[in-house]
């Protein structure tokens, strides 16, 4: 299965492609696609075509997307919701349905604790991907959202698996 993570970003929005075989967890590609344009229209439009061209190229079977958390200045977390929105669309368009996930969760699966600061999880998803080269720190935190998904699709098979 090819996981594809997410995350979203106005200036930036991160990508990560693992493979997942039985329990193992392999990096296929990662990358940051960053916003053109003068206009928050041309923005998105630029990270739609950017993210197509992507899905086009590695064609993953799922993706997750990173939930944004709504923080103090609202017309900033709307513009961020806006980028949120073309993550979930470009995987959809292709037919894949798309996870969602709290920051909290993704830190917790990945680093162990909720909390954690942006070094521990690149720190984290190079020990689960040896020998990844991240291109930024957004690219590495879609890279955390893939493997987070990986998993809890996992334990959810597991559980479906039992229950059948």
């Amino acid at each position: 299965m090819r996981v594809m993570g997410i995350d979203p970003g106005l200036r930036r929005m991160g990508w990560g492609l693992i493979d997942v075989e039985g329990n193992r967890l392999r990096h296929v590609a990662n990358g940051v696609c960053p916003s053109e344009g003068e206009t928050l229209s041309l923005r998105l439009l630029s990270l739609h075509q950017q993210l197509t061209q992507v899905m086009n190229r590695f064609m993953p079977d799922t993706a997750a997307v990173e939930q944004v958390f709504v923080n103090k200045d609202a017309v900033s977390s709307m513009k961020l919701d806006q980028a949120r929105g073309i993550a979930m669309l470009v995987p959809a368009q292709f037919g894949i349905e798309v996870g969602e996930y709290a920051p909290n969760k993704i830190k917790k699966t990945v680093v162990g604790v909720g909390h954690a600061a942006k070094e521990q999880i690149s720190h984290m998803v190079r020990m689960q991907l040896p020998g990844v080269e991240l291109a930024g720190a957004d690219a590495a935190d879609a890279l955390a959202i893939a493997i987070c998904h990986a998993y809890h699709s996992m334990t959810a098979s597991r559980i479906m698996e039992k229950t059948l």
